[in-house]
């Protein structure tokens, strides 16, 4: 009897997962909101036509919101008492064009179909126009996210990769999200459209040791090129583009980049040098097909990542405020 009550508890929980998973739809609004994708694209467009920054910045803000409570747009909210999961450390650095995207793109909808379509999935649509605007490809989204009811700036430490990681400890983070190696190292590749803080990487091209102040597995000549952006009495806060040659095109020449020891970050230029990543990295050099390939895949099974649907959360009226 109690085997068969844990068979039966079992079942229901499986039952409840898929449930959740197929409510996820490519056409989740046709019948209530069925021009949404194009009222965000260009919502998304107008911005990105004011500032570059829009792309890589609402690219970003899709990932740090889908890694710490699930795509919930619980990041978007605000907070006067600065302890919304905006105002974490980690969080610290998203610039607000991402922010302001998603409000002007809810903004837009709500005007047509009020009450209908939720942040998060504006802000999931919103990440793949940024792609698109930059050069990248293009893929369909699953919509059907409801927004979540929490946000707290403690909920995020440990929950985003750092920048010192090693291949391991990228692995173990991205897997929690049912992501695997292959999805991370094509996730890694938004980068190409990044921008960083030089605080970020100072420790690789100042005092690396008493031996050697650079990494070594920098490029020597991209060291030097870094050292002039960032030099040590400069604003840590300055922000540098990732790629170095083409930073405002979505392709793969960041991987190349790596292959050549121009990768900023040690998570980065860990990717190449490790030797369970490295043939990944050399495929994406190569051949940016299976790059774009891999990083639509990769994008859409991100954003399933802990998503709320049916009667969880809500549809936010104000993508920066939870419901009164």
């Amino acid at each position: 009897m109690e085997a068969c009550k844990r068979w039966n508890f079992i079942v229901i929980v499986v039952m409840v997962i898929g449930h959740a998973q197929a409510q996820l739809s490519e056409n989740f609004y046709s019948g209530t909101c069925p021009f949404v994708e194009a009222i965000v694209r260009q919502a998304v467009m107008t911005k990105f036509s004011q500032t570059f920054v829009t792309a890589q910045a609402t690219l970003r803000l899709f990932f740090h919101d889908c890694f710490v409570q699930g795509c919930d747009a619980s990041v978007v909210i605000f907070s006067s008492n600065r302890d919304a999961e905006k105002d974490a450390p980690d969080n610290l650095s998203l610039a607000g064009d991402g922010f302001d995207t998603v409000i002007k793109a809810k903004q837009a909808v709500e005007a047509v179909c009020p009450g209908i379509v939720s942040c998060a999935d504006i802000l999931a649509l919103a990440a793949r126009d940024s792609v698109v605007l930059t050069g990248g490809p293009s893929f369909n989204v699953e919509l059907g996210r409801r927004d979540g009811l929490r946000s707290k700036a403690f909920d995020v430490p440990g929950n985003l990769p750092e920048p010192t990681f090693n291949l391991d400890q990228l692995v173990s983070m991205f897997a929690k999200h049912n992501l695997t190696q292959t999805d991370m190292i094509a996730l890694s590749g938004a980068h190409t459209i990044g921008v960083s803080e030089c605080s970020k990487f100072a420790s690789r091209i100042y005092n690396f040791s008493s031996s050697n102040p650079i990494d070594p597995s920098m490029d020597p000549t991209y060291a030097q090129q870094l050292k002039q952006q960032c030099p040590p009495n400069v604003n840590p806060n300055i922000a540098i583009s990732i790629d170095p040659q083409t930073p405002r095109t979505f392709d793969n020449l960041y991987y190349q980049n790596l292959v050549a020891g121009k990768g900023m970050f040690t998570s980065d230029q860990v990717l190449f040098t490790d030797p369970a990543s490295r043939p990944t990295v050399v495929d994406f050099a190569n051949n940016p097909g299976d790059f774009y390939t891999a990083f639509t895949t990769a994008m859409r099974k991100l954003g399933r990542v802990g998503v709320k649907t049916g009667n969880q959360g809500e549809v936010r009226r104000n993508c920066a405020a939870f419901n009164s």
